[in-house]
C-alpha cells in the first residue's frame, strides 16, 4: 500500500517501535500477564520509553555539560551584550555575533545541544502515534504493518483497554466516558510532572544570577505554559501516546533529581548542599569549570563559582602568608601568617 511521504520517512522508526512493543508484550505474556490486557500493552509502552531513554543517555550527559557551560558563560555573554547595547548598525550586530560564536567555540559550548534529547524523541513519538492510530486498519487488513505487528496482534492491541478505555482511543474521537476521564488524568499527571521537573531545576539547580537572564525568564514562562500546551494537544493523541509521554516525564524527573544531587550546576543551591555533604564526609569538593573561560568573578558573586573549593582555600592560605624581610646575612626569615578574622 502507498504510505506517502511522511509514512515512508517514519517507516524505519515505526518498524523499530513495533519490534520493541511486541518484544515487551511477549515478555510480559511469558511472565503470566494476559496477552489481551491493556496493562500488558501499557507496560510495553513503558518499556519502549526505557529503551529510548537509555539510548539517549550519552546525549543527556552532553546536554547537562552544555547547560552548565551556558550558565557559567552568562557573565561573559552579558558583557558582550552590554558592549553592543543600543548599536543597531549591521557592523556592530555582526561583531557581536562573531564574539558570541567565538565564546561558544572557545568554551566548547553548544547552545542547541540542550534541545537534542527532546528533538530526537519527537520522531519516535510520532512513530508511536502512527502505530497506535493505525491499529484498527492493520487489524482489519486495510493497512500493512511496518514490523511484526500482524493482524492478530494488532487486533489484540486495538481491543485492549486500560480502566475501560482503549489504548488507541483519543479524547476527541471517542464519546466513551472512561476514555475522556483517563485522558484528563494523564494530561494532569503530565502537567504535574513537567511542572515539578522545571520547578526543581529553577529552584535548586540555577545560580541566583542566572535567574535574571532572558533564558531563565523564558523557562519560567514555559513552566506555566506547558499545562496549557498539554491540554490543547493531548486531547488529539491516543491514550497509548499519552502513557508514553507521562512515563518519559517521570524518567526525566527522576534523572534530573539524580543529576541535581550528584552533578549540580556551579553556584547553585544544590552545589552548596553537595559541598556541605562532601565536607561532612571529609571529601574534597571540585566545582565544574569551563576551559577557555576567564574566571575573574568578584568575591561574593553567586553567579557561578568556577574554581574548585580546594584551589580557593589554597589561594586564600597563600594570600595570608607575608614574606618577611631578608636578614643582612642573606638568610631569609620564615614567613608568618596573618591572624584572620573569623
Amino acid at each position: 500500500m502507498e504510505r506517502g511521504f511522511w509514512g515512508t520517512l517514519l517507516w524505519p522508526l515505526e518498524w523499530a517501535v513495533e519490534w520493541v512493543l511486541v518484544a515487551f508484550h511477549s515478555l510480559n505474556t511469558a511472565i503470566g500477564m494476559p496477552a489481551a490486557s491493556g496493562w500488558n500493552w501499557a507496560l510495553a509502552i513503558a518499556g519502549l520509553v526505557v529503551v529510548v531513554r537509555i539510548l539517549l543517555i550519552p546525549l543527556f550527559v552532553k546536554q547537562i555539560q552544555s547547560s552548565r557551560r551556558m550558565q557559567l558563560i552568562q557573565p561573559e555573554l552579558q558583557k558582550i551584550q552590554k558592549k553592543y547595547k543600543g548599536k543597531k548598525d549591521p557592523e556592530s550586530q555582526q561583531a557581536m555575533t562573531a564574539e558570541t560564536m567565538d565564546l561558544y567555540k572557545r568554551t566548547g559550548t553548544n547552545p542547541f545541544s540542550s534541545c537534542l534529547p527532546i528533538l530526537l524523541q519527537m520522531p519516535i513519538f510520532f512513530a508511536l502515534f502512527k502505530v497506535l492510530n493505525g491499529l484498527g486498519k492493520v487489524a482489519a487488513g486495510q493497512a500493512d504493518p511496518a514490523g511484526p505487528l500482524g493482524r492478530e496482534i494488532a487486533h489484540q492491541a486495538n481491543s485492549s483497554t486500560l480502566f475501560g478505555a482503549p489504548l488507541s482511543a483519543t479524547f476527541i474521537s471517542s464519546g466513551d466516558v472512561n476514555t475522556k476521564v483517563l485522558t484528563f488524568v494523564l494530561i494532569a499527571l503530565m502537567s504535574i510532572t513537567t511542572f515539578t521537573t522545571q520547578h526543581q531545576l529553577m529552584r535548586k539547580n540555577m545560580p541566583s544570577a542566572a535567574l535574571d537572564n532572558p533564558f531563565a525568564q523564558q523557562q519560567k514562562m514555559m513552566l506555566y505554559l506547558f499545562p496549557i500546551i498539554f491540554a490543547v494537544s493531548g486531547v488529539n493523541f491516543p491514550i497509548g501516546v499519552l502513557i508514553y509521554w507521562f512515563v518519559t516525564n517521570v524518567w526525566t524527573m527522576g534523572q534530573q533529581f539524580y543529576v541535581i544531587n550528584r552533578m549540580p550546576a556551579p553556584g547553585s543551591p544544590a552545589e552548596k548542599a553537595l559541598e556541605e555533604r562532601r565536607l561532612r564526609r571529609g571529601k574534597e569538593h571540585k566545582a565544574f569549570t569551563v576551559p577557555g573561560l576567564h574566571h575573574d568573578h568578584k568575591d561574593g558573586d553567586d553567579g557561578a563559582r568556577t574554581g574548585s573549593t580546594a584551589a580557593g582555600a589554597v589561594a586564600a592560605e597563600e594570600a595570608d602568608v607575608v614574606s618577611a624581610p631578608v636578614r643582612e646575612s642573606g638568610q631569609r626569615q620564615q614567613p608568618k601568617r596573618r591572624k584572620r578574622k573569623r
